[in-house]
């Protein structure tokens, strides 16, 4: 069992990466809580509910559960009253304990509605997917979409604990796998050189779902988002670069519908669009921009947008991006690898230019 302290004063909390599910006492020692809530979907429920409900109710808590469609399309406010609906039905009180069971929308709901449930209750997640667990299940970062934007309804909440066990990856279907890559990818770019390299050394080992490798990955993941985090806790500032090809991806997600590209995907495809704008403004070479390609096509990702977007739908999904200020439309660019930085200072032109390449070369292939 490998540990990870995320330090937020009197918000910290640990990241155990290990055989978490097998682990009764861990499970039990995390959810102290006479009262607990489990929010799955219709996915994972059959494979891990009833693991982490048995210690649980063995132990004489009261506990429910709550089983959601699987889905983005379901990451909605109608949705989280799902949730809303057993914690008031059931009447469960301001000492209970939500816990997500899931991937990044399942994480996302529950957050959520522990941020809101009587001003805030206790979650702990458990994520399921590898996406989760690089990225969304730490940070505290909650909420829902809208139809005209992704995740712009939601709240910081942090959980008490986040229960990481590589082992749930061997029932994740390798579309949502390689899906997940793409966080751990980005991750390399905006921070460390040595984690890319790493994972371009070992990705045959990686995808062959190697325990021993795939712990490594999800903790070098989770060890970069830790320093940003501590760092800006509620996205000032530095914690943005964490959306490198978020707001190109966005736009696709939106754009595109909910669930008809996987998150990962999206991101992916905005990546190289960050990495081909940042090297037209000269900020990296064209070989960081293929070492990237290269990595994200060999992960079974696309490099390239929807042959249905065009720039002026890309430029109006990324202006209702979280980072645009007063009209200003900001994005996370890279530096060299290893480094990146939020920032509103690039020539429009040159971003219409990417825009204008990606789609050609979609309707092209």
């Amino acid at each position: 069992m490998k540990t990870l302290h995320v330090d937020l004063a009197e918000r910290s909390y640990p990241i155990y990466i290990g055989e978490c599910l097998s682990h009764e006492s861990l499970i039990l020692e995390t959810l102290s809580h006479q009262e607990i809530v489990i929010v799955t979907n219709e996915t994972v429920a059959p494979l891990y509910l009833d693991v982490i409900k048995r210690p649980l109710v063995n132990a004489g808590k009261k506990v429910a559960q709550v089983i959601l469609p699987d889905g983005e399309k379901y990451k909605t406010l109608d949705t989280v009253n799902k949730i809303f609906d057993v914690l008031l039905a059931e009447n469960f009180s301001r000492h209970v304990a939500l816990v997500a069971l899931g991937g990044g929308v399942i994480g996302d709901m529950t957050g959520f509605a522990a941020a809101a449930y009587q001003r805030g209750v206790d979650f702990v997640q458990i994520p399921t997917t590898l996406l989760s667990q690089v990225d969304s299940s730490v940070g505290g970062k909650t909420g829902v979409n809208h139809p005209l934007g992704k995740n712009m309804i939601g709240a910081f909440k942090q959980p008490l604990a986040v229960l990481i066990d590589p082992s749930t990856l061997k029932t994740l279907p390798e579309k949502e796998f390689s899906a997940g890559f793409a966080e751990v990818i980005k991750h390399g770019v905006i921070q460390s050189a040595e984690y890319f390299e790493f994972l371009e050394q070992n990705l045959s080992t990686i995808f062959n779902l190697d325990l021993t490798v795939l712990a490594e990955v999800i903790a070098g993941s989770c060890e970069i988002k830790r320093k940003v985090i501590e760092q800006d806790e509620t996205e000032q500032n530095i914690r943005a670069i964490l959306n490198l090809g978020h707001t190109f991806g966005h736009a696709i997600e939106t754009t595109m519908g909910y669930g008809n590209w996987l998150h990962g995907q999206a991101v992916a495809a905005g990546v190289i669009m960050a990495a081909d704008l940042s090297a037209r403004l000269g900020r990296i070479d064209s070989a960081l921009v293929q070492r990237i390609v290269a990595l994200t096509q060999a992960s079974g990702l696309p490099v390239n947008c929807p042959s249905e977007m065009t720039p002026d739908s890309f430029l109006a999904a990324m202006y209702r991006d979280k980072k645009v200020q007063s009209g200003t439309l900001r994005l996370v660019l890279i530096n060299s690898l290893g480094s990146a930085e939020v920032t509103d200072q690039f020539d429009s032109a040159l971003l219409g230019e990417t825009l204008e390449h990606f789609c050609q070369q979609a309707k092209a292939s």
